[in-house]
């Protein structure tokens, strides 16, 4: 009786050929009572999105789209962030390593033909034993694809050695970061090689295939050091380079993805005060941005899980003087289902 009537709504509005999916939103038009010129809209609607996701030109021996619209999926997230300053103070060496608090986020999401609503819950941040605040924001397109990445951490904790003293425990609150990191690329061999496909999964690999890549990176940082005087160090860098991404697909189902893409800042601009006085730190050739990437991806009929992971690491300055290494890092394990 089901079958019955979804072929009697299919046939009076002329979407047999359509799809399960558009006759679906025509009976949820019917079931609110929408009016038919609102029904109408809602199927072109569909049909222009539909159109707008299977558009484009790869071959499909290598990479296709997966046969359902919608898509849900659960991800647990885990990221940090290190800082390492090495330098030198009046002939004597000095060195420092700090690591901010790790966050932990779990995430609902529920998606229709690439478009996208989620939910993330922190529950350290709920029970109040994470003070930090994080955005990672991603977009992985057939040839684009970028990386925006904020934090706020005053919860660093780590170690300063100097030259002729002991080491000395630097404790939470003495530091405080403001760090934004901008990663962007474009993906020529974009026919058969594809990001989404380990990293949305709005694609699925169906051979082996890499290819190079053109990158853009920046990063703007804002660190704050209340000891026995306040220190402010600010950093603004822009970086552009390339490098090479792969796709391996060992056997049907399985995906492992590797990239690289490496930077040379082309504008720096950095100073360090201490109370009143500024003083710049020059550019030291090479300086650089390199952002890694990786995945491993499992697919089981419309079942897929894994992991990925997001790596970013900026160098600036000169040891001899000063120079400070951030790294950024992010994992996510993830499991999803197509319908």
């Amino acid at each position: 009786m089901v079958r019955a009537l979804f072929h009697i709504l299919a046939r009076s509005a002329g979407l047999a050929r359509r799809g399960r999916a558009g006759v679906l939103l025509l009976v949820a038009a019917c079931c609110l009572g929408l009016p038919v010129s609102a029904q109408n809209l809602l199927q072109r609607f569909d049909n222009m999105l539909t159109e707008k996701y299977n558009k484009g030109n790869i071959d499909t021996a290598y990479i296709v789209r997966p046969k359902t619209k919608w898509t849900a999926k659960a991800r647990f997230n885990f990221s940090g962030a290190n800082i390492v300053a090495e330098g030198d103070d009046s002939g004597q060496h000095f060195t420092s390593e700090m690591n901010a608090d790790c966050k932990s986020t779990l995430s609902f999401s529920l998606g229709y033909l690439g478009i996208s609503l989620s939910l993330s819950l922190n529950p350290a941040k709920l029970m109040g034993r994470y003070n930090d605040y994080e955005l990672n924001i991603n977009s992985y397109g057939k040839r684009i694809g970028w990386d925006i990445i904020y934090q706020e951490a005053h919860n660093f904790t780590g170690w300063y050695d100097h030259e002729g003293m002991g080491r000395l425990e630097l404790t939470p609150g003495l530091l405080n970061v403001k760090t934004l990191n901008l990663n962007a690329f474009y993906a020529l061999n974009n026919r058969r090689f594809s990001y989404p496909a380990a990293f949305s999964q709005s694609y699925i690999q169906r051979r082996s295939a890499g290819s190079f890549l053109l990158a853009a990176s920046a990063m703007a940082q804002h660190a704050t050091v209340n000891w026995d005087f306040i220190t402010n160090l600010k950093m603004t860098n822009i970086g552009i380079g390339g490098g090479y991404g792969y796709n391996y697909v060992p056997s049907q189902g399985w995906l492992l993805h590797l990239s690289a893409l490496p930077t040379f800042i082309v504008y720096s601009n950095t100073s360090i005060s201490f109370a009143e006085n500024s003083v710049p730190l020059h550019y030291h050739f090479p300086e650089v941005i390199i952002t890694g990437r990786g995945a491993v991806v499992r697919q089981k009929g419309n079942h897929f899980f894994g992991f990925s992971m997001v790596y970013n690491f900026t160098n600036i300055g000169n040891r001899e003087s000063l120079a400070v290494d951030n790294v950024k890092w992010r994992v996510r394990a993830f499991y999803g289902l197509r319908m």
